[in-house]
C-alpha cells in the first residue's frame, strides 16, 4: 500500500494554514484515524483498482482546513477535524455490520464521546474557551455539513481527493480548478452552501462527483463492505473480537486477526478476487449479498442557482447515477 504526500493538496485547500490545528490533529485519539482507510476496506482486495493509502485522518484534515478557509471560525473548523473521531476500522463497513448500509452514519454516535474520553482534547478546548457541544456535531454548521446533494465541506473534501488520489479520475490542476472556484453562496433555501462562480466548472465538478457517485457503491464495493461487516460480526459474535477493538487497534492488525481466525479462507478468496458474479436472482448454495447502499453525489450551486435547473448536461448525468442499478445478487463460491 502507498502513502502519499498531501503537502501541495493541504496547501491548495488552505494557503494560511492554521498552526493552532496541529496540537488537535497531534493528539492520540485524532491519531488513530490515521491507521484507518477511506476505502472501507476494499484497498485490502484485488476488487479495488487503487493501492494507495488515504487515511481517515487525512480526510478530516482537509474537511477542517475547507471549513477555515472559507469561515477562519475555530469552532467550525474543530467540528469538521472531529466529523469522523468515532470511526471505526474498515470505516462503513461498521456501519453495514450496524444494519445502517443506506446511511452509513452510525458510528457518528459515539462522536462525543470519543472526545470527551480524550483527556488532550478536553485540555486543549478548556484552554481555548470552546465548550464541547460546540465541536462535537458537524451538522450544526451547513459550511461543514449539510444534506445530499448540496456540498459542504465533508462532501466536497471527498469529492477532491478520491478522484485525484485515489482512482485517477482527475489531476491536480482539475481540483485547483474546482476548488478556487468556490465561494459561500446562499442556496434556495437561504442557507449558507459552497457553490461555484463559474458554470462550465461547476458543470465538470457535477459531472465528475455523479460519476464517482456510482464508484462508491458499485457491485464490488457492496459486495466486499458486506462480506468484511460479515466476518467482522462472526469474529464478534464468536468472541474473538470485541467492539472495542475496532476502535482502538490498527486496520491492520484486524486484518491480522482475520487471517488467523476460521474466517481466513472467506478473506484469502476475498483478497484474491479479481472479479464477482453477478446475477438477477439468488444464487443458490453459496454465499451471496443483495443490498442497497447510501447514493453519495453532488447537484452544486452555480451562483445560488441549483446546477440541475439549469444545466441539462447534469440533470442528465444526476438521472444517470441515480438509475444505477442496485438489484443485483452479488456472490464468490463461497460458504460462511
Amino acid at each position: 500500500m502507498q502513502r502519499i504526500n498531501t503537502n501541495e493538496y493541504f496547501k491548495l485547500l488552505c494557503p494560511d494554514y492554521p498552526e493552532w490545528l496541529d496540537e488537535y490533529i497531534n493528539t492520540p485519539r485524532m491519531q488513530k484515524q490515521d491507521d484507518i482507510s477511506v476505502s472501507s476496506g476494499m484497498i485490502y482486495t484485488n476488487l479495488f483498482v487503487s493501492k494507495v493509502f488515504y487515511s481517515s485522518l487525512e480526510h478530516s484534515i482537509g474537511v477542517a482546513l475547507i471549513i477555515w478557509h472559507f469561515t477562519h471560525d475555530k469552532k467550525q473548523t474543530l467540528a469538521g477535524l472531529f466529523h469522523d473521531i468515532a470511526t471505526p476500522v474498515f470505516k462503513h463497513c461498521v456501519d453495514v455490520m450496524n444494519g445502517d448500509a443506506l446511511k452509513q452514519e452510525s458510528t457518528e454516535n459515539l462522536t462525543t464521546e470519543m472526545i470527551k474520553n480524550s483527556a488532550e482534547i478536553m485540555a486543549l478546548l478548556k484552554r481555548d474557551g470552546i465548550k464541547l457541544e460546540e465541536v462535537d456535531n458537524y451538522h450544526l454548521y451547513p459550511i461543514a455539513d449539510n444534506d445530499t446533494p448540496q456540498l459542504a465541506a465533508d462532501r466536497l473534501e471527498y469529492s477532491l481527493s478520491n478522484p485525484l488520489f485515489i482512482f485517477n479520475q482527475a489531476t491536480f490542476d482539475d481540483i485547483k480548478e474546482f476548488y478556487n472556484d468556490l465561494e459561500i453562496q446562499k442556496n434556495e433555501f437561504g442557507v449558507d452552501e459552497l457553490g461555484f462562480k463559474t458554470k462550465t466548472i461547476a458543470r465538470k465538478f457535477a459531472r465528475l462527483s455523479n460519476k464517482m457517485s456510482v464508484m462508491y457503491r458499485n457491485d464490488r464495493r457492496r459486495f466486499t463492505m458486506r462480506v468484511l461487516a460479515d466476518i467482522l460480526k462472526r469474529m464478534k459474535d464468536d468472541g474473538l473480537i470485541t467492539v472495542e477493538q475496532l476502535y482502538e487497534m490498527k486496520e491492520i492488525e484486524i486484518v491480522e486477526l482475520i487471517k488467523k481466525s476460521k474466517y481466513k479462507d472467506i478473506f484469502e478468496i476475498l483478497q484474491n478476487a479479481n472479479d464477482i458474479r453477478v446475477s438477477k436472482t439468488a444464487p443458490k448454495g453459496v454465499y451471496y449479498v443483495h443490498e442497497k447502499h447510501k447514493i453519495r453525489y453532488v447537484d452544486p450551486l452555480y451562483n445560488g442557482q441549483r446546477m440541475s435547473r439549469v444545466c441539462k448536461l447534469v440533470k442528465n448525468a444526476i438521472n444517470k447515477n441515480l438509475a444505477y442499478d442496485m438489484d443485483n445478487y452479488l456472490y464468490l463460491d463461497f460458504k460462511f
